[in-house]
């Protein structure tokens, strides 16, 4: 097996000449990629992603960008390892669904929520939970783009997840970054009260 993949080396090396690569243009999204090691921080760009949304049961999930959605609004942005689970569902989402109305108060504009699951998983629980209702949209982040953008990837069993955060941008710059580290409880609506 070993002489195969050597073969394999040399015969690519031996092709490569005579290919020419085109430099991929690194736009801010593409930096963020390449540097998901670091989590995101305040004063960060967030980047104008395209993500799924499903507003309507039955019906086909819009694309959304969140650069675009964002742009020129004081947001509340929340992510959850994964919508249904039991902390996500008792806890984080809960709080943000209590909270809208002293968020609106502080000029929050716009509250979402993030998860890798899929466009309809993220449409149900924001209506099963009443988070639709209380004005969250839901945003799915299928791919993980977001999430690994953000360098907040938490790496499970069953795939990629987001690393439960929450941050408050301004017209797309975050101004306030909530890690869940040490307590998950930091990144609840409460904690981003007192910074609003």
């Amino acid at each position: 097996m070993k002489f195969i993949s050597s073969i394999a080396a040399v015969l690519l090396l031996a092709i490569a000449p005579s290919y020419s690569f085109v430099p991929i243009k690194q736009t801010s999204a593409f930096k963020m990629s390449l540097a998901a090691q670091n989590e995101v921080k305040e004063g960060d760009t967030l980047p104008n992603i395209e993500m799924k949304e499903l507003t309507v049961v039955g019906e086909t999930p819009s694309s959304v960008k969140l650069g675009d959605l964002i742009a020129n609004k004081k947001v509340a942005i929340f992510g959850v390892p994964g919508a249904f689970t039991p902390g996500c569902s008792k806890s984080h989402l809960p709080s943000f669904i209590t909270a809208q109305p002293d968020l609106k108060e502080k000029g929050i504009d716009l509250t979402i929520c993030v998860a890798t699951n899929d466009p309809y998983t993220m449409e149900a629980w924001g209506r099963t939970s009443g988070g639709s209702d209380a004005g969250i949209r839901f945003l799915a982040d299928a791919n993980g783009e977001l999430t690994k953008a953000l360098g907040l990837v938490m790496e499970t069993p069953v795939g990629i997840r987001t690393k439960r955060f929450s941050l408050i941008a301004e017209n797309g710059k975050v101004t306030h970054f909530f890690s869940a580290e040490p307590e998950t409880s930091n990144t609840w609506a409460p904690a981003m009260l007192t910074k609003l």
